[in-house]
């Protein structure tokens, strides 16, 4: 059996358009044997024709010919225009652009080959066309590649849940990652805090000194208005409360750097601005991917 090269479901297709250029052929033929038997009938009555009647009788029939076969080729010119418009408006509802050859048309070997198949398909006029080549119309315009059309709908709304699902777990990692940090900071303000604290007491007891050096002071000022004699003592003993003055305040000042120093060497400081660092790398990660997702949304 001959075959056109296409699968089975567009082969089928091929026998029923010529099936039915069979059909048209055969109108055709049978319209022109009609104008040869019309005429038989109606000027073959007598048994001589002189020159100039056998001529005008082979010219209306000629004009009548001429007429039903332009007529015939016009309508199979048309008809072949519709059925490429059939597959056209398919393509183009999945946005395809086919292409003909138009020399392939009078390519001899291909035009045998087609002959070859019609031959080995229809073999007698009597021949009745099988159950498996009777197909269906061609399916509406409106409703062509559905399943396919649905198939591929479903797949982008699956990835679109997907994509959702990742979005809402990166949101509740960027929540969580949020409120560690939260915590964080609220534990590094306490520790920032217990140092002040520190500090604080550090100036008090500054104050208390100062206070100290004012009072003596004053018993100075008083002695010295009670006393000249003991004028001399009074402002050595001022002045080695001066020095003992800055010498405790040079004391509290290197306590107080040696205490700040010590609280940044805990583990616990350091662990804290460990943690605080990298929860900041991870939310500013996170971030990225949150306005990345956002964006191909």
């Amino acid at each position: 059996m001959a075959e056109l090269g296409l699968n089975e479901h567009h082969q089928h297709e091929a026998i029923n358009y010529m099936r039915f250029a069979r059909f048209k052929r055969g109108l055709c033929l049978k319209t022109v044997d009609s104008c040869f038997q019309d005429l038989k009938d109606s000027r073959l009555v007598e048994e001589t024709f002189t020159v100039d009647e056998v001529i005008d009788m082979l010219d209306g029939l000629r004009t009548v010919v001429h007429s039903e076969v332009e007529s015939e080729l016009i309508n199979t010119t048309y008809t072949n225009v519709l059925l490429l418009r059939q597959l056209f408006s398919q393509a183009e509802k999945w946005y395809l652009k086919l292409q003909t050859d138009i020399s392939e048309l009078e390519n001899r070997e291909l035009l045998e080959q087609v002959a070859e198949f019609e031959k080995s398909e229809f073999t007698s006029s009597s021949k009745k066309p099988s159950a498996d080549l009777i197909k269906p119309k061609l399916a509406p315009l409106n409703e062509g590649g559905s399943e396919l059309l649905n198939k591929t709908v479903a797949c982008l709304q699956e990835e679109n849940e997907k994509l959702k699902m990742r979005l809402r777990t990166i949101e509740t990692q960027a929540t969580a990652a949020l409120d560690e940090k939260s915590k964080l900071e609220k534990s590094l303000k306490d520790l920032q805090m217990i140092q002040g604290d520190q500090k604080t007491n550090g100036n008090q007891d500054i104050t208390e000194l100062e206070n100290k050096v004012a009072a003596l002071k004053s018993q100075f000022e008083k002695t010295l208005n009670d006393s000249t004699a003991n004028q001399k003592f009074l402002e050595e003993n001022l002045v080695t409360t001066k020095h003992d003055l800055l010498k405790v305040q040079d004391q509290l000042s290197m306590a107080e750097k040696e205490l700040e120093k010590k609280f940044q060497q805990t583990a616990a400081y350091r662990n804290m601005r460990e943690i605080l660092t990298k929860k900041n790398e991870q939310i500013k990660d996170l971030r990225k991917k949150l306005s990345k997702y956002e964006s191909e949304d």
